[in-house]
């Protein structure tokens, strides 16, 4: 098998899994119990969150424990505008975010706000001086993404919100980090963002586990109430594996972070070297100023959904766009928002390389994919 949609998910570590496999063996206890055994694995929690919070320079007691990204970003988003309701209306973000923060705020564009999305360059990036248009002394909330999940673009947040907060220092600040964290270095306390929110599943830890940065002196609402877990902001018995196996990817991402960007930037070298020396006709939709993790490509005369079933036929499995957008429920509007014509569009795949992607994997993948675009296009061209 040959797996490049590691942007979708990755596969769990094997450290990752044997922490999960000891808590759910030796260490079951409820972290809430009031007996020793609950203090053991409250205190096993209590490591797992401070390896959490050193990923992205946290403090231990900023990062809350959720279910992945989507609840983080719903918790972020929801708490910062309850929070500023009564200071105005407007709020930012991009026009090609990810659905559970673009999904939110056309929520809250049904309730009366004022919703601003930025359009984006055709590099998928957001464009700074439009950015200081939009932001007035109406607005409470700026939430963007900091590497965009189909074209792997890193926008500039730092400069976004040291731009917000000129204008107005109580803008809360939120970043979509999902894709960012263990794919660039993240640093909360430089970004000068008041939330940030990633998933465990895509730094090789388990799936249903997430955390939700949130600077130490904001007080949010939550969205679930009950027993005061996560101090008051996310309630409900801790998933004691998730959060000891997402503490492990963490640790392990934290202590290989340069070694997995350096091979990622060699595999992508190497990829987009064979994709010049064997395809034609093809564009490359991932910018200069993007991850090393994500090559969106697109492929003229061809259809992509045709051409990734071809694929996961040789055990080859790929994605046509994220996997928020491409199960039907989501139609990703990014390739249009860039310019791209819809003879591109069509034939646009995701590859997403891992830390365990091989040369050798690449070789097979490119030959696989020329000979099966050839097949695709005659019929098409034909």
């Amino acid at each position: 098998m040959i797996y490049l949609d590691n942007c979708a998910t990755t596969k769990p570590d094997r450290e990752v899994i044997d922490m999960m496999m000891k808590a759910l063996v030796h260490d079951f206890a409820n972290p809430s119990s009031l007996h020793s055994f609950g203090h053991k694995v409250e205190r096993e929690i209590e490591v797992a969150r401070k390896n959490v919070a050193a990923l992205i320079g946290a403090n231990a007691d900023e990062i809350y424990f959720t279910s992945g990204g989507t609840e983080s970003n719903n918790i972020a988003v929801h708490g910062a505008i309850l929070k500023n309701r009564r200071s105005g209306k407007r709020i930012i973000t991009s026009a090609i975010e990810h659905a559970s923060i673009g999904d939110q705020f056309k929520h809250y564009k049904e309730l009366g706000y004022d919703v601003c999305y930025l359009d984006v360059d055709s590099t998928g990036a957001v464009d700074v001086e439009k950015f200081k248009e939009a932001v007035n002394e109406d607005t409470i909330l700026v939430s963007l993404i900091y590497v965009h999940n189909e074209l792997g673009t890193v926008n500039n947040i730092k400069e976004f919100f040291e731009i917000a907060k000129s204008k107005n220092k109580n803008i809360l600040c939120h970043v979509d980090g999902v894709q960012a964290v263990g794919k660039i270095p993240v640093d909360v306390k430089d970004l000068g963002c008041d939330t940030l929110s990633f998933s465990s599943h895509k730094i090789y830890g388990p799936k249903g586990m997430g955390a939700l940065y949130k600077r130490r002196d904001l007080n949010i609402e939550s969205l679930v109430i009950g027993g005061g877990q996560e101090r008051g902001l996310r309630s409900g018995t801790e998933n004691v594996p998730g959060i000891l196996g997402f503490g492990k990817a963490c640790e392990l991402t934290k202590r290989d972070l340069e070694k997995r960007l350096s091979h990622a930037k060699e595999i992508k070298a190497y990829f987009l070297e064979k994709l010049r020396d064997n395809l034609e006709d093809y564009k490359i939709n991932t910018p200069e100023n993007a991850t090393d993790f994500i090559i969106s490509l697109s492929i003229l005369d061809i259809r992509a959904e045709v051409l990734l079933h071809y694929l996961e036929g040789d055990e080859i499995y790929i994605s046509t766009a994220s996997a928020c957008t491409s199960n039907g429920t989501h139609k990703s509007n990014t390739l249009k928002a860039i310019g791209l014509s819809d003879k591109y569009a069509e034939g646009t795949i995701r590859v997403c390389t891992s830390k365990d992607t091989t040369k050798e994997e690449i070789d097979i993948f490119v030959e696989k994919l020329v000979k099966y675009v050839g097949e695709i296009r005659k019929i098409m061209r034909g």
